[in-house]
């Protein structure tokens, strides 16, 4: 292992991170020279635990277990600073937990710098997913990558990120555009006191409905490393905000309910799966605590309100993931024993399958699995067709 040298100050998403880490090569001490690489994950959404230096090129990454569960280690993104021109490394990701995952089938990790903002993806003959002789014959993922400038500071992440407080300021300034049909409530508060967001889209008259009215609730973002549940739920947002008349019609009979980040926690901690606490909230529906699962008991809560309401029929709610392995837009749901609730129940799948360009029928399922009874398809809201919905 290589000589570093760590720096005090943390980011918002300091707890657990590896701050700043300048890497020498055995022999240089002082201060830091060109090609003396600095990593730094002290930010929200941040994620890098160790780092070893195998050579004068070559890295070993260690990415930081979710807080409190140590099984969980796939979301990584971090900076690297103080790079040469010309200079080119090797960064082996050593310690994904999950070993299939979509690396295996061509997916490649995304970078950016300063002076190149948009993310690009990494071209896949730079990318190596293998099992490594060096590593325990454990899969790494290697990435071969030349820096092309000296004063760039150059991001790496697993996917696109997607933070909290992004999320907080798109819901800002599409409440400064005072939309009649949208409102924003604070529904409950995380254990680090963060907003739990639940958004409201449909005609005004049925904000506070005098008669029967159809809800559709959708949540977002209840693992951490699944980005993209936040980028479908942003689009299902701007969809439904906006004057298409198909959307139109749709906010006369349908009240559309959004809780679009429900785990702020760990996106912020840069937690692959779990929250604060290292816990999967979406294993954590049969047995809720106020104190433990304070998001879950807040959602719970607001779906039982709705089914007691008498103007208010829940018809569906769908929760949106990303799955680490599979390709393409699929459900997960239940089965029934009684064929009307089942009929009713497949009409979302096969609506998806007719219209989504990617569905994969081949991966959907509809099951009653007792391992999956913390699930939030499996919360017992009567004559609901649950869905998770992964894309």
């Amino acid at each position: 292992m290589a000589d570093y040298e760590s720096d005090s100050d943390e980011g918002e998403a300091g707890l657990g991170n590896v701050t700043r880490v300048i890497m020498r090569p055995v022999g240089h001490s002082g201060k830091a020279k060109k090609g003396h690489l600095c990593f730094d994950a002290s930010f929200e959404t941040g994620n890098l635990g160790r780092i070893d230096l195998v050579c004068e090129y070559e890295y070993d990454l260690f990415i930081r277990p979710d807080t409190c569960n140590p099984r969980h280690r796939l979301w990584f993104n971090f900076v690297v600073e103080n790079t040469r021109q010309d200079q080119n490394v090797i960064f082996n990701i050593v310690n994904i937990s999950n070993k299939n995952n979509l690396f295996k089938n061509g997916m490649t990790p995304i970078v950016r710098s300063t002076s190149r903002n948009a993310w690009y993806r990494i071209p896949i003959y730079r990318v190596h997913y293998h099992r490594s002789v060096y590593h325990d014959n454990k899969y790494v993922l290697s990435i071969l990558f030349s820096f092309d400038k000296d004063d760039d500071s150059y991001q790496f992440s697993y996917s696109y990120p997607y933070s909290y407080t992004r999320f907080q300021n798109y819901l800002s300034l599409i409440e400064k555009k005072k939309l009649p049909y949208f409102k924003r409530e604070l529904l409950g508060q995380s254990i680090q006191n963060k907003r739990l967001d639940l958004v409201t889209i449909t005609n005004p008259k049925n904000m506070k409905p005098t008669e029967k009215v159809h809800v559709v609730v959708i949540l977002g973002r209840v693992h951490g490393s699944e980005t993209p549940s936040s980028y479908v739920c942003q689009g299902i947002i701007e969809f439904l905000i906006s004057n298409h008349p198909a959307v139109v019609r749709l906010r006369k009979k349908v009240v559309f309910q959004l809780i679009p980040m429900m785990n702020p926690d760990g996106v912020t901690l840069g937690n692959s799966r779990t929250n604060l606490l290292g816990i999967d909230l979406n294993r954590a529906w049969h047995k809720i605590s106020q104190w433990v699962h304070p998001i879950l008991y807040a959602v719970r809560n607001h779906l039982t309100d709705i089914e007691k309401n008498e103007n208010m029929e829940l018809d569906l709610v769908i929760d949106v993931h990303a799955h680490s392995s599979l390709h393409g837009v699929f459900t997960y749901g239940n089965a029934y024993d009684d064929v009307y609730r089942y009929e009713k129940h497949i009409l979302f799948p096969k609506l998806l399958a007719q219209h989504v360009e990617g569905y994969e029928q081949s991966y959907s399922l509809c099951n009653r699995d007792i391992k999956k009874c913390g699930t939030s398809r499996r919360f017992p809201v009567s004559k609901v067709a649950s869905w998770s919905a992964i894309s």
